[in-house]
Parts: C-alpha cells; sequence; structure tokens
C-alpha cells in the first residue's frame, strides 16, 4: 500500500509544527511538503501532487482559497482541507465553491484533524461538529 502524501500550508511554524506531529503519528501517512505561504502552496501541490493539502484559510501572498482553486487545477485529484479560526455559513459555502472538501477549526484540530483527513481521504465532506456535513 503507498503512503497517504500530504501537504501542509500555513504561515506559522508553529502550527505546522503541531499538524506535522499529529500526522506523523499515523501509520502510512507522510508529509509531502510544507509551504510558508499560498504561492509557496500551490507550487509544491502542482509539482507533488499529494494526496491531501491543509491550507490555512489566511496564508500570505495568496490566500487559502484561492490556493485551493489553483491548486485542484493541475492536481484535481487532490482534497483540500480548510483551517480557519472561523466558523460560518457563508465561509462553508466559500470553502466548497473553492473546490475544498471541507474545514477544521484551528481550535480544534488536536481533535479534528486525523478524522477529517480520513473523511476527505474516504470522497466525503468534513466540516467541524457543531457546523454540521453538508
Amino acid at each position: 500500500m503507498q503512503a497517504i502524501r500530504l501537504l501542509i500550508g500555513d504561515g506559522h511554524e508553529l502550527i505546522r509544527r503541531g499538524i506535522r506531529a499529529l500526522i506523523q503519528e499515523q501509520p502510512g501517512w507522510q508529509i509531502a511538503a510544507e509551504a510558508n505561504d499560498g504561492r509557496e502552496a500551490v507550487a509544491k501541490a502542482n509539482e507533488l501532487k499529494p494526496d491531501v493539502a491543509i491550507l490555512d484559510i489566511a496564508m500570505s501572498s495568496l490566500n487559502g482559497l484561492d490556493a485551493t482553486e489553483q491548486i485542484l487545477k493541475f492536481s484535481p485529484h487532490t482534497k483540500v482541507l480548510i483551517l480557519t479560526i472561523h466558523e460560518s455559513d457563508q465561509l462553508i459555502h466559500k470553502i466548497l465553491d473553492a473546490g475544498a472538501r471541507g474545514y477544521i477549526l484551528k481550535t480544534d484540530a488536536d481533535r479534528d484533524l486525523i478524522m477529517a483527513v480520513k473523511t476527505l481521504l474516504s470522497n466525503k465532506t468534513f466540516f467541524p461538529r457543531s457546523s454540521g456535513r453538508i
């Protein structure tokens, strides 16, 4: 079985380090690349074609939603999960319109990240418990 390859895109090293620690605990999962901003995330996703890209919605140089659209143009099989500190119905629609398959709140990443990635890998969408699933 081939390893699940993930890309982490977030401008904060501490957030990337935390996500990396959670992912590395999962057998068969590996970090394909990390990106500090949206443009770097797009470039690395286009080059490496990860299975899942975990992107901060508020990255510099290119936000997570715009990066999602660009990534999916060149790597349509990559599933995108958005990280955010906000939660609203309007945000859910923007995330879906960009082509992402769901989002998690940064405050709940320790609880939701692994389940969210597994859900995306099962070709389903993931949204925080309080917002429900669409």
